[in-house]
């Protein structure tokens, strides 16, 4: 996520980070980097130009050269200028209280991810205590409805359509009414989108808002088309109105155009974005994590929690306790992996992790391998893995056969556990010297990034 633009920022901020003295050649240098940086990452070129003006005045100020830390005050200004530029604090949705319906429309064009992440939107709402409704109003799309049914299906949230209807408007009407007999709070409403913005979208978009007159009107627009999704976001926003932008396919989005360009040229918040398949992929935009990643800074926040969607506190508690005496099992280990596949993509979450942004390529984590690892897991007993030491010859050739995998690869997994055991007694003990945990995740980051 941000990858190239992360790289490309970071080395330009070595020009001066840590440095006891800068200079304005320095600041010149650095602002350079990151100038080509932002237009390699097809940032809108009004929106460098800003970017570079207000950065540079600010950071030639005495406050900058004379600071007893001038390197880490000119980091700060890049940030703040980043920050502000993403769109300064978060902003989420501005709906009515449950005891009134709310409506959401979902604007864009054919492709973008409008229906998926109508569906995103409906379960996160749905976490959050509401009773959505998705509503079909794509009726140009062939199977729209249909694909809106299959995703309401999937997370719990039912679904009005109309089969062989004709007027969006119309189905919005009777969806709002069937809204109101069965106690929803929360129309997310699926609309028509083209190929391409034409008049007759518009016009039926336009007769759409007038029926349902939204409290919020979000466009979803294809992260990895760049300037491609703020033009488009600057013509919904003209035609129809737009309160707020959904960028899909942000996890796979090196760039960043779409994400610094938005706010500035369009006016509208960035308030969603799509980080990957699955329904439970949908964020809340944070332009100040968004920033701090941005620099190589990570994300920890975001991390964690994401971490508490899928690890319960009291299980998490009772881990530690058998970490600290080695009470850990083949048990606890399949938990673990399949509670971090919940979590998404191992890159998505090592790029959270500060110094590790960009440092690691899909290529570099071996998928293949945990995936053999929870089938060797998979196959054994429950007995087995409460006890791994009863696993003897002939218990490792029927779960080698069980897993499509050797004798000796699930040998090589049981050593490796209890390597791991050793590894997590010694960290749980840590964590009560907060300056030995430090030296450890020291020690095992260099061992990593070489």
């Amino acid at each position: 996520m941000l990858d190239k633009l992360t790289e490309k920022v970071s080395d330009a901020l070595r020009f001066v980070a840590g440095k006891s003295a800068i200079t304005e050649k320095n600041i010149d240098d650095a602002v350079d980097a990151i100038k080509m940086a932002l237009l390699e990452a097809d940032v809108n070129l009004r929106v460098v130009r800003r970017f570079v003006n207000s950065t540079v005045e600010e950071a030639k100020g005495e406050k900058v050269l004379r600071a007893v830390d001038p390197g880490q005050q000119f980091v700060k200004i890049v940030h703040d200028k980043l920050v502000s530029f993403l769109g300064g604090a978060k902003q989420d949705l501005q709906l009515k209280g449950p005891d009134t319906v709310s409506v959401v429309l979902m604007l864009g064009l054919q492709g973008s991810g409008k229906t998926t992440s109508s569906a995103k939107l409906a379960l996160r709402l749905k976490k959050e205590g509401r009773k959505p409704l998705l509503v079909a109003c794509d009726l140009v799309r062939p199977a729209a409805a249909e694909q809106l049914a299959v995703l309401g299906d999937q997370i719990g949230v039912p679904v009005y359509r109309e089969e062989g209807a004709a007027d969006s408007a119309k189905v919005y009407r009777n969806a709002a009414l069937w809204a109101g007999r069965n106690l929803i709070d929360t129309l997310i409403v699926d609309t028509t989108g083209r190929l391409q913005i034409d008049e007759p979208m518009m016009e039926e978009l336009s007769r759409l808002r007038e029926a349902a007159r939204p409290d919020e009107l979000l466009l979803v627009a294809d992260s990895m088309t760049g300037q491609s999704a703020v033009d488009i976001a600057k013509t919904f926003d003209e035609k129809i109105g737009l309160t707020g932008v959904i960028l899909t396919k942000f996890d796979s989005d090196t760039r960043g155009g779409a994400a610094l360009s938005l706010k500035t040229v369009t006016g509208k918040p960035l308030k969603f974005v799509g980080t990957g398949e699955k329904p439970e992929d949908f964020e809340l935009f944070h332009p100040d994590r968004a920033a701090g990643r941005i620099l190589g800074m990570g994300d920890v926040v975001s991390l964690v929690e994401k971490a508490q969607e899928v690890i319960d506190q009291k299980e998490a508690l009772e881990l530690r306790r058998k970490m600290e005496k080695e009470n850990f099992t083949l048990e606890d280990w399949l938990a673990q992996l399949r509670s971090v596949k919940k979590m998404g993509s191992l890159k998505s979450m090592l790029d959270m992790i500060p110094g590790m942004a960009g440092q690691v390529s899909e290529d570099d984590i071996d998928k293949a391998e945990m995936k053999q690892q929870e089938a060797i897991l998979s196959s054994m007993t429950r007995r087995e893995r409460a006890n791994h030491l009863i696993i003897g010859p002939s218990r490792r050739g029927r779960i080698a056969r069980g897993s499509g995998t050797s004798v000796a690869e699930v040998g090589r997994l049981l050593k490796r556990f209890e390597k791991m055991r050793t590894m997590m007694k010694k960290m749980a003990k840590m964590g009560k010297n907060p300056q030995g945990m430090q030296n450890m995740l020291g020690q095992m980051g260099g061992r990593f990034g070489r």
